[in-house]
């Protein structure tokens, strides 16, 4: 575009030269060697263009005879590169399709048509050809040939980097991957391995330096890096909180600036100040985070703040929680916890059936058993409770890759990952529509069977039978009768009220001319052998002397 506009400048240019001359007329005398030529100024300005044309043609013709074999040469070397190239191509692609007979062959070929030295890729390609075709040994020399090249460094420390990780060196992997943040800290994949291994290895200074690079070299997003330098802090805050309560504080401070909801950051700065003795800065923290994100280790946490407190006083602070962020499952099931502590049983049980009618889970039922428990006793409502708890679904936990954790940690144990675990519930395919936890909730609640109220166990007195022989003096104890076996009628026993479960079975009784009388054992004898049994036929009773 540029050389057009410069030709059509300077034809015009030239145009309005000419127009210029013709305008203005005059003559030009030349005497040369006794000869006088004169001519127009028009013709004259004619001729000299030409002649400068015509200079500049001749040298042209000169000059391309001259480099002619240069030029000829340069055209078949620059028609083998292209071939070279064109097969440095398609080996490329067939070695990342996975096809090694077409990779070795392009390889060869591009070896051939171009210089190794001049063409790095080729050592990537080769590289690649033998790892395909399993030949390991000559892969690993060529990628330590590439990391001794400043082109192909980068290269080489990556390809050293996967073949130690597939080996299952992880020493090497993390000196490759430090060498190569070491000389280019804006790779993602190296510095993402160097800050694993920092972490794995509880290098929390390094690793937040680290960060810090990467997101200065914008390598990562700053969204990102704020969180993982926020997860970073805590983890140190974690180690530091049992030696350095003040250094503790500060990161976990720190923390919860560059992520606000992020709940082991807000416990940690909160039980800090604790050490510290400063419960009112602490509870402060927790409130703060309470709002963002109620979290069950966050009201445990904020209701056992002070050792010495009744449990009246954790009562208050939980309905406190639940003033903050009232409607809450979490403050719910917190009220009810300490209503329990404090017996305050209807309290407890309110709070607990509205927690679970809003979020129906394992942890809302086994409250209510214990409260069923510490109430009433009953046995048939707290087996109603623990099996509802049963088909519940599970309470939420520290999960990552799989792994179900009773505390947060910074990174997943099975993959490494940075900030994996998320409170959640442990199996996804567990969870239901809210609809159906409802009317589970619902049902759970209106089936719970009444109390039973159980009537104490009748006690019988030892039976003593004197006898009217003067050889017997002495009176015979005669033993208990099994259960098997019924009680003579002489024999005086203590009254017994009839059970409120009895059957409800009637008998015809023929003495009273057709009235019906109960019958308190359904036919059977008398599970309790201090019962007397009106059916049973008596049997003589056996006497034990005692000489």
């Amino acid at each position: 575009m540029i050389r057009l506009f410069i030709f059509a400048v300077v034809t015009l240019g030239l145009g309005w030269s000419f127009s210029w001359l013709a305008e203005r007329p005059g003559l030009i005398s030349i005497t040369w060697q006794n000869h006088l030529i004169e001519t127009s100024i028009m013709v004259a300005a004619t001729a000299m263009v030409a002649l400068i044309f015509a200079v500049m043609f001749v040298w042209w013709l000169i000059q391309t005879i001259w480099t002619s074999p240069h030029s000829v040469r340069r055209y078949f070397r620059a028609r083998k590169r292209d071939r070279g190239y064109q097969a440095l191509s398609t080996g490329m692609i067939a070695a990342g399709s996975g096809n090694a007979l077409l990779a070795r062959k392009m390889s060869a070929r591009a070896r051939g048509l171009l210089r190794a030295d001049q063409e790095p890729l080729i050592q990537l390609l080769e590289a690649q050809t033998a790892l395909i075709e399993g030949r390991y040994e000559e892969a690993r020399e060529k990628f330590e040939k590439m990391a001794e090249d400043p082109e192909t460094r980068e290269l080489g420390l990556r390809g050293l980097y996967m073949e130690a990780r597939r080996l299952g060196a992880n020493e090497a992997a993390r000196q490759y991957a430090e060498t190569a943040v070491e000389h280019a800290p804006y790779l993602p994949w190296a510095a993402e391995a160097t800050l694993e291994y920092r972490c794995q290895s509880g290098r929390w200074e390094d690793a937040i330096r680290l960060l810090d690079q990467q997101k200065i070299a914008n390598v990562i997003d700053r969204k990102q890096a704020d969180r993982w330098k926020a997860v970073l802090l805590t983890a140190r805050a974690t180690e530091r909180l049992e030696g350095d309560p003040k250094g503790a504080r500060d990161d976990a401070t720190a923390a919860l600036k560059l992520a606000k909801d992020l709940v082991p950051a807000g416990i940690i700065a909160a039980r800090a100040h604790m050490r510290e003795d400063n419960l009112r800065k602490a509870a402060s923290v927790l409130e703060s985070l309470w709002k963002i994100a109620p979290h069950p280790q966050v009201a445990e946490t904020y209701v056992r703040a002070r050792s010495g407190d009744s449990a009246s006083d954790r009562l208050k602070r939980a309905e406190k929680l639940e003033a903050l962020k009232p409607n809450n499952p979490e403050s719910l099931l917190a009220v009810a916890q300490a209503a329990l502590d404090t017996k305050n049983f209807a309290k407890a049980r309110e709070k607990a059936e509205a927690a679970l009618r809003m979020a129906p889970r394992e942890s809302a039922y086994l409250l209510l058993a214990d409260i069923e428990e510490s109430e009433t006793g009953d046995q048939g409502r707290i087996r109603h409770w623990m099996a509802q708890a049963l088909r519940a679904p599970r309470d939420a936990a520290w999960v990552a890759d799989g792994v179900v954790s009773e505390r947060w940690l910074p990174m997943s144990p099975v993959t490494g990952r940075l900030d994996a675990f998320e409170w959640k519930q442990p199996f996804g395919q567990l969870e239901g529509p809210i609809e159906e936890g409802t009317l589970a909730a619902e049902s759970a609640i209106a089936s719970l069977p009444p109390v039973h109220k159980t009537t104490p166990t009748p006690v019988r007195e030892p039976v003593v039978a004197v006898t009217s022989s003067p050889a017997a003096a002495e009176p015979a104890i005669t033993p208990s009768p099994s259960p098997v076996a019924p009680v003579p009628s002489v024999e005086k026993l203590k009254p017994v009220d009839t059970p409120s479960l009895a059957p409800k079975a009637q008998a015809e009784d023929p003495i009273k001319g057709g009235q019906t009388a109960p019958d308190p054992f359904n036919g059977r004898p008398p599970d309790d052998p201090g019962v007397k049994d009106q059916n049973a036929q008596p049997e003589p009773a056996t006497r034990l002397r005692i000489f």
